[in-house]
C-alpha cells in the first residue's frame, strides 16, 4: 500500500541576518549556522561551507568548493550557480527550495527529502537525485543524467526535459506531466508510475515494472514494456523503432497508431491501430490469453 505523505514548500523565518557580498574559503566557513539571509557571496575552494546549517537563504551566489550542503534543513537557493567544483553540493539535507539555478557539478541531490526546484538547469546530472524522498519539479532540464533518480520516491513531475540513460530504475509513487525524455532503460523496476502527455525515446522501456501507466504518450525505442506487471496504457502512439512489445506483459493498452511487432504478451488486452507482425512462439508463459484487437 502506497505511504501518504504530505510534504509542503519550505519558507524561510521572517527575521534572518542579512550577509551581503562577503568571500569564503577553506574548510567549514560557516559551520552550523543559521537564521542567514547570503546575497551575493562567492564560496571559493574549500569543503562543507555550510554543512549543519538550517534557515538558510542563499541569493544570487556563487558555489565552487565541494560538499557546500550537507546535513541542512530548511534552505532556499535562487538565481546562483554552482561550478563543476562544487560536486555532491547537496546530500543528507531536507526542506529545500531552489530556483532560476545552473547547477554544473556532478552528482547532487543525494538522500534528501521534501525538494522543490523550479527552472532549474544540471548540464551534468549524472548520478543526480539518488534515494531522495519528496521530489518536485517544475522546468527543469537535465543532460549528461545517466542513472537519474535511482531508489526515488514521492516524485512530482511538470514541464521537464532529459537526456541521459537508466533513468528512475527502481523509483515508486511517481507522476510525470509535459516532459521529453530520452533514455535507454528508463523506469526499470519501478512501482506505481504514471505518465501523461510525454515523449518517451530510448530502448528496453520499463522492464520489470509494476503499475506503471502511460496516458497521450509518444513511445519509440526496441523491445518496449516487456516483463510489466499491470501495465496500462491509454490513447498511445508507438514510434517505428518498436519491434517485439510487450514480452512476458500483463497489460490493458490501447495505441491509437500502427506497432511494428508484438511477443508474447502474457494476459490482458492490447488494442492498436495495426500490428505488423504478432510472434507468439513456445516460449509464451501462462496463462497466455492476452486479447488482441485492430482496427480501433
Amino acid at each position: 500500500m502506497r505511504e501518504e505523505r504530505n510534504y509542503t514548500r519550505w519558507e524561510a523565518p521572517e527575521a534572518l541576518k542579512e550577509v551581503d557580498c562577503k568571500e569564503f574559503g577553506g574548510e567549514r566557513a560557516l559551520f552550523a549556522t543559521g537564521g542567514l539571509e547570503l546575497r551575493r557571496c562567492v564560496f571559493h575552494e574549500g569543503e562543507s561551507a555550510l554543512k549543519c546549517c538550517r534557515d538558510i537563504v542563499a541569493d544570487g551566489c556563487r558555489f565552487e568548493g565541494k560538499y557546500p550542503f550537507w546535513h541542512v534543513d530548511g534552505f532556499r537557493i535562487t538565481d546562483c550557480v554552482f561550478t563543476p567544483g562544487a560536486r555532491a553540493a547537496l546530500w543528507y539535507s531536507r526542506n529545500l527550495v531552489m530556483k532560476d539555478t545552473r547547477v554544473d557539478a556532478p552528482k547532487m541531490f543525494r538522500e534528501m527529502e521534501n525538494l522543490y526546484l523550479e527552472n532549474v538547469t544540471v548540464p551534468d546530472a549524472q548520478e543526480t537525485l539518488w534515494s531522495c524522498r519528496g521530489v518536485t519539479l517544475r522546468d527543469v532540464e537535465v543532460k549528461g543524467a545517466d542513472y537519474l533518480f535511482a531508489h526515488s520516491a514521492d516524485i512530482d513531475i511538470d514541464g521537464y526535459r532529459q537526456e541521459g540513460n537508466y533513468s528512475f530504475q527502481y523509483c515508486r509513487d511517481v507522476v510525470i506531466r509535459n516532459a521529453v525524455i530520452h533514455s535507454k532503460d528508463a523506469f526499470w523496476e519501478t512501482d506505481n508510475v504514471t505518465v501523461y502527455d510525454s515523449e518517451i525515446d530510448g530502448e528496453y522501456l520499463g522492464w520489470h515494472s509494476r503499475n506503471l501507466r502511460l496516458v497521450r504518450c509518444r513511445i519509440n525505442g526496441t523491445q518496449p514494456l516487456c516483463y510489466c506487471e499491470n501495465l496500462v496504457m491509454e490513447d498511445c502512439v508507438m514510434g517505428p523503432e518498436c519491434d517485439l512489445a510487450f514480452e512476458d506483459s500483463s497489460l490493458r493498452a490501447t495505441v491509437v497508431s500502427q506497432i511494428v511487432s508484438v511477443k508474447n504478451p502474457r494476459t490482458g488486452s492490447l488494442k492498436a491501430l495495426s500490428i505488423g507482425e504478432i510472434i507468439t512462439d513456445r516460449n509464451i508463459l501462462a496463462p497466455a490469453d492476452c486479447r488482441i484487437e485492430t482496427e480501433i
